[in-house]
């Protein structure tokens, strides 16, 4: 089997977790920062927007913007993180969800990885 391309990984990381919007709502909902109101709207809306992403990413003639998108979808969804730390409870909850914080970094140059290896290839 081969080996995934970055651009086939990125895809599949979006596509799961829009749809674990919509699996498990509640895990979401609670991480929304408290100053949006409506929750739920927020996380369904953030799941559509990462399966729009994932679909973007996938096709080799969209994917820079997807790629592109991607990176702005990854800095946009960090307040959600920032609020899912500080409403963790004490203990390993609350070290994971810290500690998850600065793997936004990477996940931003990946999705810019892929941007540059798309524009790369047209």
């Amino acid at each position: 089997m081969a080996r995934p391309t970055s651009a086939q990984a990125l895809t599949g990381l979006l596509a799961g977790a829009g749809v674990m919007h919509f699996v498990t709502p509640g895990f979401f909902d609670a991480i929304v920062p408290k100053a949006l109101p409506n929750p739920r709207f927020w996380t369904y809306a953030s799941g559509v927007a990462e399966l729009a992403v994932a679909a973007a990413v996938a096709k080799p003639s969209t994917r820079r913007l997807g790629a592109t998108a991607a990176a702005a979808l990854f800095v946009g969804v960090f307040p959600a993180n920032i609020q899912g730390a500080l409403d963790a409870k004490p203990g390993a909850e609350r070290v994971v969800t810290y500690a998850r914080l600065p793997l936004q970094v990477p996940l931003v140059a990946w999705a810019l990885k892929v941007r540059k290896q798309a524009a790369e290839a047209a």
